[in-house]
């Protein structure tokens, strides 16, 4: 591997363990929180570590061969430490047992990881390998053992964590079930790692020349499960916020043909109050200037809402079957029906005169329109966002055009069968 498959995802993991520093200050007391911020860091030392030139340096500066070798499995050791606290406090239950398993696993690994300086010292090490430490001393005295230690202690965790989450997975949806399956492909690769390296110094042991296996295969499998295990750590945190700025900047650009559609109908404090929005601007404050500024247009579009093209539309639907068109009495269906409303209202009639010209809507005789938009868009974005789809649809463009013989009919038809609108909050007033 070269330098820079070490470098890099160390860089990466020290900057996520940067944006996790302010969580750490404030949630200190929260054991997730420390879990988290402590598996980061380990995980980006293990990558600076291990890397050739950080060894060759290490050893350099301390003066002792190798000594670079059990640094790495003691951080490697804390990894593994961390990944199991880390799914202990996260997957919770009862505060007694969940501290209890913690203070199982630390007192555990504290053992194996103490236990790998003092084996070192005892050893003796005095040729510097900074690739194959591992199969050329696996057969020597207090050395053997210190690699033995540290691999099953890194098998062990990656065992018990790939159980821990394949069983939780099962029972959960979501982030957390995506960082999950993130997880127990990681932990995955962590457990092909150390069985890797455990059968390169076993067949040591047997007289065998399996180096390869530890110097070029177990590397880059344990650099990329390091890194995806970290990440599906990271995932259920990060992942609710990126949805939110995902899904906040698709309804921002969702709206934009009702928007657009609009636009003719807005205030001057409308489009000011628009241009006023910086432009590093964030999803959600520009689709909140932009859900306001389409509530305001729909309430100045109010008396000119004929509610007979809305009851058009929805005949046409019924007429076409719902093979060609949303079912009537569908919220799709009733989109595109206040949908034609509204562009009617805002466009009139499509163009039936030699000039090309539009002719303005007429003011309707009663607030039906009005009241038929405000019923159906209820609270909520939902409807909003189907209304503005709902302007692309075939049956829109159909349902404005200047009404013929057969319209007029259906409209006198739909007036005639249609319950009474209910009365408009002005007229009961003044009644």
């Amino acid at each position: 591997m070269r330098s820079t498959d070490y470098y890099l995802p160390a860089a990466t993991l020290t900057i996520a363990f940067i944006a996790k520093l302010p969580s750490l200050r404030y949630g200190w007391r929260d054991p997730l929180v420390r879990s988290v911020c402590f598996l980061v860091f380990t995980a980006a030392a293990c990558f600076f570590f291990a890397a050739p030139p950080t060894i060759t340096s290490v050893n350099r500066i301390t003066g002792v061969p190798n000594v670079s070798g059990p640094l790495v499995y003691m951080i490697m050791g804390s990894f593994s430490a961390a990944c199991l606290v880390l799914i202990v406090n996260w997957r919770g239950g009862p505060e007694e047992r969940v501290r209890r398993a913690s203070r199982r696993w630390l007192a555990l690994y504290t053992l194996a990881i103490a236990a790998i300086p003092v084996l070192f010292a005892l050893g003796e090490a005095p040729v510097e390998r900074l690739r194959d430490l591992d199969t050329y001393y696996a057969t020597t005295p207090y050395i053997r053992e210190m690699i033995v230690i540290y691999l099953v202690a890194h098998l062990l965790s990656a065992a018990v964590t790939t159980w821990m989450c394949l069983r939780w997975a099962r029972a959960v949806a979501g982030w957390l079930r995506a960082g999950l399956l993130v997880l127990i492909a990681g932990f995955g690769l962590n457990l092909t790692f150390a069985l890797t390296k455990l059968s390169a110094v076993v067949a040591r042991w047997t007289g065998r020349d399996w180096d390869h296996l530890s110097t070029t295969v177990a590397p880059p499998i344990v650099a990329v499960g390091g890194f995806v295990v970290t990440w599906g750590f990271l995932l259920p945190l990060i992942g609710p916020r990126l949805g939110a700025f995902i899904g906040g900047w698709a309804a921002y650009l969702r709206l934009g043909r009702l928007w657009r559609l609009l636009k003719d109908t807005r205030g001057p404090a409308d489009t000011a109050f628009h241009s006023a929005v910086p432009w590093w601007s964030d999803a959600d404050m520009r689709l909140t200037v932009r859900e306001t500024g389409i509530h305001d247009a729909l309430l100045r579009l109010h008396p000119r809402l004929d509610d007979a093209v809305r009851r058009r539309t929805l005949a046409r639907l019924d007429a076409r079957g719902p093979a060609a068109a949303p079912p009537p009495g569908t919220d799709a269906a009733d989109a595109v029906a206040i949908a034609a409303m509204i562009r009617y209202a805002v466009t009139g009639p499509a163009p039936d005169r030699a000039d090309g010209e539009r002719t303005p809507a007429e003011k309707p005789a009663d607030g039906a329109g009005a009241d038929a938009l405000a019923e159906f868009l209820g609270p909520g974005r939902r409807r909003l966002l189907l209304l503005s789809k709902a302007l692309g649809s075939a049956a829109v463009t159909a349902a404005t055009a200047a009404p013929g013989p057969r319209d007029r009919a259906t409209d006198a038809h739909a007036t005639a069968v249609a319950p009474e609108p209910p009365a408009h909050p002005e007229s009961r007033s003044a009644s």
